[in-house]
């Protein structure tokens, strides 16, 4: 899976985003939402923490700290989205949606289709930066909660009112639909210990 940018760390803090192959809404098609939930079950325990996140219809938004890792942080990532993947294309084939089934197979470049590939769920690449301030946590936070609210999606009201965000959490202190860590107390925290 090509990598615009990797993430040079083996720990830290990151704003990652990944998105559904050409902003199909896959993740809504397939109520697929749970499907994040256990890939950030799969992160927990392996020590990482999911301190925020909005999963929308067609793109995941979350700030994770990964403790450190031999693993190298992108192939956690890669690996996760290859997991959420393969389960939508299966919810997909049961739900008959052929034209699109067929829109994400003729997506495959030639040579991943000689590894085996047969579907493109994802845009090839996601996109991160580093959080490494509060500040700047706060900002993507703000950034994510109000995904659901604004622009073309308008889907709720307020940002504590969609479900799959962490939204309620920060703005009144009540967890979501998924427990995150407050991003304060990863100042407790030494992510460069295994």
């Amino acid at each position: 899976m090509p990598i615009k940018r990797k993430i040079p760390y083996d720990s830290g803090h990151f704003f990652i985003t990944f998105t559904c192959f050409n902003w199909l809404p896959l993740i809504d098609i397939t109520n697929s939402y749970h499907l994040v939930y256990n890939w950030f079950d799969i992160l927990k325990q392996h020590g990482h923490y999911i301190t925020g996140y909005v999963i929308m219809p067609n793109h995941v938004h979350a700030t994770i700290a990964f403790r450190k890792t031999t693993k190298n942080i992108n192939k956690i990532i890669g690996d996760g989205k290859r997991f959420i993947g393969y389960e939508i294309i299966n919810r997909l084939q049961q739900q008959d949606q052929n034209d699109i089934l067929l829109q994400l197979q003729n997506a495959v470049n030639s040579s991943d289709k000689k590894k085996g590939k047969q579907h493109e769920v994802w845009e090839d690449s996601f996109d991160w930066k580093e959080c490494n301030s509060n500040n700047f946590i706060v900002q993507k936070l703000d950034y994510m909660h109000s995904n659901p609210v604004v622009g073309k999606w308008q889907l709720a009201v307020n940002a504590m009112e969609y479900p799959h965000s962490s939204a309620k959490f920060y703005i009144c202190g009540d967890q979501g639909m998924y427990r995150v860590l407050n991003y304060l107390e990863l100042d407790d925290i030494n992510l460069t210990n295994e």
